[in-house]
């Protein structure tokens, strides 16, 4: 089981990480699922996906995205955000974004964009 990491206080957004937070808004609204998230590559190509639960398979919505930038041939995270009503980001995301970058900041933002906090480690 992953442990859920400490959010600290909210980065300064720039450009590209408010686009990650527009992306990850509209990937949850589309389909009404509990998150959304998006991540950008080493190349500044943006992945966006929302939580899928199906009876056989289960992702959360930061996992998708990671799964579907190293499925396009990304080989790091520049950064990640997740929108979500929890107060906590899922461990399980978190991992899988440390697994292609040690350092990528993980935006953890509100349904409505507010962003709540970003996980740096």
């Amino acid at each position: 089981m992953f442990e859920s990491p400490e959010i600290g206080p909210p980065a300064a957004l720039d450009a590209e990480d408010t686009k990650l937070v527009t992306l990850a808004r509209g990937a949850r609204g589309r389909v009404g699922a509990l998150e959304g998230a998006a991540v950008r590559d080493q190349d500044g190509r943006t992945y966006a996906a929302a939580t899928v639960a199906l009876p056989s398979l289960t992702m959360s919505a930061l996992q998708l995205a990671v799964a579907s930038a190293a499925a396009a041939g990304a080989t790091k995270i520049e950064a990640a955000a997740v929108v979500t009503e929890a107060s906590t980001l899922d461990g399980a995301g978190h991992a899988v974004v440390r697994d292609l970058s040690a350092d990528a900041p993980v935006h953890v933002a509100a349904p409505d964009g507010t962003v709540l906090g970003t996980v740096v480690a």
